[in-house]
């Protein structure tokens, strides 16, 4: 897989332009009319200690495994919008038999502090309730409240930028593989190391100074028992080859292979498929190398083959 934390290409630094910084869409839509605006305001749950506020206003963070449901929060006591996360669990005898590991990860993931790791702010577990009208019992389900990144996502950003034919400078380019790179790092270097196990353009973050977050930070906790997991991964190409071996112990190594194919994205605004038309093209080792080959900068293009071997 190469070496953790392969060197930038050296350039220099250079600030984001404003016409990059100012491009990014916005995660949630604006609420149209006053009826609308009450109807997604609406308070629909409350944590268990009633610090967070569950809103009707779902949160467009899609493309994670693992995770069912995001929906906007108010944090009444820091009076900022969180995310109130949702994890469904198949089956409760599964869900009770694993909690004891869940809760030990989620300790530590609430510890967790970087700028440039989206911030998790607590957990709880729910068990399921009967439903008094229909007698049935609704599924088990962690919930977790995540920072609200307002500014939506890196794919998002990608495909913004591409539509307005523009291109990611090198400098900008640099910057963000940088802050991505510190982020693993730091997370690599706790103890015992934190493997993210998701990494791709749709759970990193941009905000509107340029500064990215990785988030959906160890969904690997949550991937094998939720009823949401490999048969909902879309980005496959993302996953270094030792990811699909159930008996193979992974290591930060696959991090940094996803992290290559999230540099190689950001660099050419999307990655080419097998040319199969009605959007089922797939992501071959053949399209990842005609993609790096359409870089234009060298140095860019060896330093993400280094991240793919």
């Amino acid at each position: 897989m190469g070496d953790p934390a392969p060197v930038l290409p050296d350039t220099e630094p250079s600030i984001v332009s404003k016409q990059t910084t100012e491009a990014v869409p916005a995660t949630v839509p604006e609420s149209e009319g006053d009826e609308s605006e009450e109807d997604e305001s609406e308070i629909l749950e409350e944590s268990p200690c009633g610090r967070w506020l569950k809103r009707r206003e779902e949160v467009s963070y899609r493309d994670v495994p693992g995770i069912d449901c995001a929906y906007l929060a108010m944090d009444t006591e820091e009076g900022v919008e969180v995310v109130w996360n949702e994890a469904m669990f198949s089956e409760t005898k599964k869900f009770k038999a694993q909690e004891d590991k869940l809760k030990s990860v989620f300790e530590v993931l609430t510890l967790i502090d970087h700028p440039n790791i989206v911030k998790f702010h607590r957990y709880w577990t729910d068990h399921g309730k009967v439903n008094e009208k229909t007698k049935q019992t609704s599924k088990p389900r962690v919930i977790l409240i995540t920072e609200f990144m307002s500014s939506g996502s890196l794919k998002q950003f990608l495909k913004k930028t591409k539509k307005n034919s523009r291109k990611i400078p090198l400098q900008s380019w640099k910057r963000w593989c940088s802050q991505i790179l510190s982020a693993l790092s730091y997370l690599h270097s706790c103890s015992p190391p934190i493997i993210h196990g998701n990494l791709t353009c749709d759970t990193i973050f941009i905000q509107h100074n340029g500064l990215v977050k990785i988030g959906s930070v160890a969904p690997d906790a949550i991937h094998k028992n939720v009823k949401t997991f490999r048969e909902n991964i879309k980005n496959f190409h993302f996953l270094a080859p030792e990811w699909a071996e159930d008996t193979i112990t992974l290591t930060p190594a696959i991090d940094i292979f996803a992290f290559g194919m999230c540099a190689l994205e950001t660099a050419a605004l999307e990655l080419a498929t097998n040319g199969e038309t009605g959007g089922g093209g797939q992501v071959t080792p053949e399209a990842i190398e005609k993609s790096i080959d359409s870089l234009e900068d060298e140095m860019q293009k060896d330093f993400i083959r280094k991240c793919l071997i």
